[in-house]
């Protein structure tokens, strides 16, 4: 995909914002801009994150990406109303992190969810015949509890992503890993706790954000402006985006999309 560009790109900031669910679209987009960062060598990026976190796999390739690029792009992550869990996680490849003092952030840890309809479709009068190649093949079927066993395989596959998160935390904020799991336990906390736990840096707005940024890249604060390498919206959403009531509607439908399509799968994410 070929970004529109401005000239001069030295004098700016990038600035790519993360909003929403993480997933694959998410990380499609911000790698493409990633790209852009470094092609065009901008000397700085302010990373925006307003986002619950989402998919556990996007989230880590967003992460990696960003740190390959902290060679040579000075990165500030702005936390913006929210940026919990995999939003978190996605923060730790910047260098510098700041958040505003009243930020919903935290919530360290791995959820992973399944429906159960048994007692439904027995009601119904519905059931399924399955032919599989081992016992766990249908792990999470809909159609039925799981057995202990099953139990176990998954709360092993949880416990294993989780220990990636703290060991990221532990690393990206030069924490000892096990001060980072005395706040990971899924719990939420604000801008100014996470500033006193040490998982952000400063507390600020993002036009403070976007100071620092500049002063870092060695540019004038009060000169230097930012570059927003967007996410292209397709025509329903610019349509959509006209209309408030509308946009309530498709921000509904995009959550119903993204739990359908996550169900069964570890997340990195907060949702009340």
């Amino acid at each position: 995909m070929i970004w529109p560009f401005k000239p001069r790109p030295s004098k700016q900031i990038a600035r790519i914002e993360i909003t929403g669910a993480i997933a694959s679209e998410t990380r499609k987009y911000v790698l493409e801009a990633l790209n852009t960062v470094k092609e065009k060598k901008f000397p700085a990026l302010l990373l925006r994150i307003d986002s619950p976190g989402g998919t556990v796999g996007d989230s880590q390739e967003i992460y990696e990406a960003l740190k390959r690029l902290q060679d040579k792009v000075k990165i500030v992550a702005s936390f913006g109303n929210i940026s919990a869990s995999g939003g978190v996680y996605i923060g730790m490849g910047a260098q510098h992190i700041m958040a505003n003092p009243g930020t919903i952030t935290g919530s360290i840890g791995v959820i992973l969810r399944g429906n159960n309809l048994e007692r439904l479709l027995d009601k119904i009068g519905v059931s399924f015949k399955v032919i599989k190649s081992g016992p766990y093949k249908d792990i999470l079927a809909f159609d039925r509890e799981l057995t202990e066993e099953e139990h176990h395989i998954l709360q092993e596959m949880i416990d294993t992503s989780y220990q990636q998160f703290v060991t990221t935390v532990a690393q990206g904020r030069n924490l000892d890993v096990n001060k980072v799991k005395t706040f990971a336990d899924g719990r939420i906390f604000t801008g100014q706790q996470a500033l006193e736990l040490g998982v952000v840096d400063r507390l600020g707005t993002e036009e403070d954000a976007r100071r620092w940024a500049a002063e870092l890249a060695g540019l004038n604060p009060d000169k230097a402006q930012c570059y927003d390498i967007e996410e292209p919206k397709s025509l329903l959403n610019r349509v959509l985006s006209r209309n408030q009531s509308k946009s309530k509607l498709k921000t509904s439908m995009d959550w119903l999309e993204f739990e359908l399509k996550t169900n069964g799968q570890p997340l990195w994410l907060y949702r009340p």
